[in-house]
């Protein structure tokens, strides 16, 4: 293939399967009437294959370049300075330093945490923890119950609860462990690694964080009844080790929302609006911006890559034709990029960007 890295490359789509379910409106934003099942998940400019014990066999999760059997990966191997930059070679080698994924969930993800980098380094020999951003798309009701999230330990758990919870699988007891957090669109929390976590059902998102799929999970069934496999729960470390993960610094709901809550940044632009969803004064990981085109913008270029993913809408990247569920992978190489709406709807597109080149891992 003829190769140009001043301007943006197509990418297909990544579905991941998983152990819950969900999906529905994943297929829905692609035009499809899918319904819920195991792959509720699709990856973005991923150089990441997801870990799924009994699929080691099956690669998924990986972006390919549209129209080929060329990974993204690949290019990203053989042209790492064009593709991500200097200055992003430097600091963190051929690793985008960040992952990207639609999820949408039709049942309550598994109670789980992922590593802090420190710990990461412990327990994985890895760079990167799993520090993440859940920016809330949409919502829907499943069996009358409202979209909530549960993340963050409450005041005065113990290291000690936590395990006899986990040991008896008592499951109420767990939830009430953590808080409940009723979410709508437009909704944005971090959740940095050691915190405690669960999606609800009805949660629709985009999920930004750190290039690794280390998920210690403290359910040993599903919600729907999968059985979970041990070394999903702990990832390898041992049911004792895998609690090591957690932090265990309990806290208020209000104390709760001022750490993690985020309230995004909004830059009115002629003919557009950039709403900068995850940006350097909460993490330096990576960064999420929401962008709405209602007649033309020009992106332009500042020497770093991102990922581009068309929401809603169609129109042109520089007189290619896009539309919903496009996505491209934009090279640190890139020229300014010109965005035109057409018809009477705007252009909505998700902008991903990997860690700042000033941090080292």
């Amino acid at each position: 293939m003829k190769l140009d890295f001043t301007k943006p490359i197509p990418l297909d789509t990544s579905r991941a399967w998983r152990t819950y379910l969900g999906g529905k409106m994943i297929s829905r934003l692609h035009g499809e009437e899918g319904e819920d099942c195991h792959f509720p998940e699709e990856w973005l400019m991923s150089l990441v294959a997801a870990r799924n014990a009994g699929r080691e066999h099956i690669v998924e999760g990986p972006s390919k370049i549209r129209g080929t059997e060329l990974f993204l990966k690949d290019l990203v191997d053989k042209y790492p300075r064009e593709m991500l930059g200097e200055a992003h070679f430097a600091k963190y080698g051929k690793s985008l330093g960040v992952l990207v994924k639609l999820l949408d969930a039709a049942e309550r993800l598994t109670l789980q945490v992922h590593p802090t980098r420190e710990r990461a380094r412990e327990l994985f020999d890895s760079p990167y923890g799993k520090t993440e951003c859940w920016h809330i798309l949409d919502t829907r009701e499943i069996d009358g119950e409202s979209p909530c999230i549960y993340l963050g330990f409450r005041e005065g758990i113990t290291r000690a609860y936590w395990k006899e919870c986990f040991d008896k699988q008592n499951i109420p007891a767990m939830l009430d462990c953590l808080h409940r957090i009723e979410v709508k669109a437009g909704d944005t929390f971090i959740v940095r690694g050691g915190v405690p976590h669960g999606i609800g059902a009805g949660c629709f998102l985009v999920e930004i964080q750190e290039p690794t799929d280390y998920t210690v999970r403290t359910e040993r069934v599903t919600p729907s009844g999968l059985a979970v496999a041990d070394e999903m729960c702990h990832q390898g470390l041992g049911f004792e080790k895998m609690l090591d993960c957690f932090d265990y610094d309990g806290a208020s709901l209000e104390e709760t929302l001022s750490r993690y809550l985020v309230a995004p940044v909004r830059e009115e632009r002629e003919g557009s609006t950039v709403s900068h969803v995850i940006y350097p004064a909460v993490t330096d990981m990576f960064a999420l911006d929401l962008i709405t085109v209602e007649r033309a913008v020009t992106l332009e270029a500042d020497g770093r890559f991102c990922g581009l993913y068309v929401l809603a809408g169609e129109g042109a990247l520089d007189g290619m034709p896009i539309r919903a569920c496009d996505h491209l992978f934009v090279p640190a190489a890139a020229r300014d990029m010109r965005v035109t709406a057409r018809g009477a709807s705007p252009i909505t597109l998700l902008r991903c960007y990997g860690p700042s080149a000033e941090r080292k891992i």
